[in-house]
């Protein structure tokens, strides 16, 4: 492996350099080079070169555990702790979160308080019989970009969601409005989120109440209550915002619904779902 580092390295630093440096005799270097390739070393090139291009599929997001349930997708036999190795020698891994916090939710409102009736049991039998709401911001150069999703609790799919410059009640009707025409759901679905004002505003009410969907909400202050959306905004900003320096807020939402649509829907592997995709998830339940 040492001897590999080597060989990289050497249009950049002197050979005899980095053997000093890593322990290694020069000659023994020379001699590594010109023997053949071992089975094992030619397999884990071949196996390094497949897990650079599904890392680079998944716009680096993929740690180990996700590139291995890729490769056993493809039907590849190979171990998970293999797969970290050669990702860590190859100086690969996966997207960490930067911490960023604002105030979404004001729950200061004279409107009417769902019953939470959830009680933190984020299970659904099938697609259209739990919804999860909430609300989220994204910094940009001109300021606050605000989304809004509408998360499927059987599929994980983000099944609504809408992109605005300001908190407005707006902004939650038009992700309820894209879930129910994109979804049709049956009447008796449960739709969850926080005591935000968007949310308890008669407009939204109204929303819900016409399509046959019960509203539930989150104890006050408690945002475990609603525990998989803020999951799915974590992972969003984990993955993509806080690796990116956005100028406009065009420049955000052109980003975020690539991000949205293009991966996370469509081809991102989750883990809650046995490492598959919400679309795939969404197929089988069909």
């Amino acid at each position: 492996m040492k001897f590999g580092f080597v060989d990289e390295h050497r249009g950049a630093w002197p050979v005899r350099m980095m053997c000093r440096v890593l322990g290694l005799s020069a000659s023994g270097y020379y001699a590594w080079r010109i023997r053949p390739e071992s089975r094992r070393a030619a397999a884990n090139r071949a196996l390094t070169e497949d897990i650079r291009l599904i890392h680079a599929e998944s716009c680096g997001t993929y740690g180990s555990p996700r590139v291995h349930a890729v490769l056993r997708g493809h039907g590849r036999r190979v171990g998970r702790s293999r797969v970290e190795r050669l990702m860590r020698c190859a100086g690969l891994r996966g997207l960490a979160a930067l911490p960023r916090r604002t105030r979404t939710t004001d729950s200061r409102h004279g409107y009417p308080i769902a019953p939470n009736r959830l009680g933190r049991n984020f299970q659904a039998a099938a697609p259209g019989q739990v919804w999860l709401a909430d609300l989220t911001y994204i910094p940009t150069g001109e300021g606050w970009l605000y989304l809004a999703g509408v998360l499927d609790m059987h599929t994980r799919k983000l099944v609504g969601w809408s992109m605005r410059d300001t908190l407005h009640t707006q902004i939650a009707l038009e992700a309820l409005t894209m879930a129910i025409a994109r979804q049709k759901p049956a009447p008796g679905l449960i739709h969850h989120s926080d005591r935000g004002i968007q949310y308890a505003a008669e407009a939204y009410r109204s929303a819900l109440a016409q399509s046959g969907i019960t509203p539930s909400m989150s104890r006050k202050g408690d945002c475990w209550d609603n525990a998989p959306m803020e999951s799915f905004f974590h992972t969003l900003k984990t993955e993509r915002v806080h690796h990116r320096v956005y100028a406009t807020r065009a420049e955000a939402r052109r980003d975020l619904f690539g991000y949205i649509e293009g991966f996370y829907n469509s081809r991102r592997l989750h883990s809650a779902l046995g490492y598959i995709s919400p679309a795939e998830m969404e197929r089988r339940a069909a």
